[in-house]
């Protein structure tokens, strides 16, 4: 298993949808709306709420400073968490509105939290953060990838989306931008619980 993992993830800078795709919606899964996708190939996604409710998992990651955390040090604040890695195009590609997304929300309380899943955690994430513009992110680590291996969805990135009490709303699996009406509902959602 450990060995499919990489080769699941290495599909993360493909432009067309995985296979998979076309029956989203069973397992409470959902496909982009028409359009969504289309605009800009660099954004391709999909929503899953069938893990919706569950709490988010407790093991530590790493900090920009190489100090650990756990979601349980964002208690009490929505979180989006982006899994993501240096390599993956799709990633890269989703980070500039992510970051746009941090400077309005963050100071309403969303914990926004793009945690890289590089094997060599900080010293990918550092170099990438000093070369891209990004004030409103910070390079979160899980070189062991924890946060890939718990999420299971084989696709970078992964974004998942909990509430202020810790639970689940849903997961967006590929690259969203993070400023369409889409995205917008989903934080709002978050934002109110």
């Amino acid at each position: 298993m450990i060995l499919l993992l990489p080769a699941a993830l290495a599909a993360c800078d493909r432009q067309s949808p995985p296979p998979e795709q076309a029956n989203a919606a069973t397992s409470g899964e959902v496909a982009p709306a028409s359009g969504e996708a289309g605009k800009d190939s660099a954004f391709n996604y999909r929503l899953d709420r069938s893990k919706a409710g569950t709490p988010a998992p407790d093991f530590a990651f790493l900090d920009p400073d190489g100090g650990e955390k756990t979601l349980k040090d964002f208690a009490g604040k929505p979180m989006l968490v982006n899994l993501w890695a240096t390599w993956c195009t799709p990633c890269v590609a989703e980070m500039p509105t992510l970051d746009r997304i941090a400077a309005t929300y963050g100071p309403k309380g969303l914990a926004v939290l793009t945690i890289s899943q590089d094997n060599q955690g900080l010293k990918a994430v550092k170099p990438f953060f000093a070369k891209h513009n990004l004030p409103h992110l910070k390079g979160w680590a899980d070189p062991e990838t924890e946060f890939g291996f718990s999420y299971a969805t084989g696709l970078l990135p992964t974004t998942v989306i909990y509430d202020a009490q810790g639970k689940e709303m849903v997961r967006v699996i590929g690259a969203m931008d993070w400023e369409g009406p889409e995205a917008k509902a989903l934080i709002d959602a978050a934002m109110q619980s």
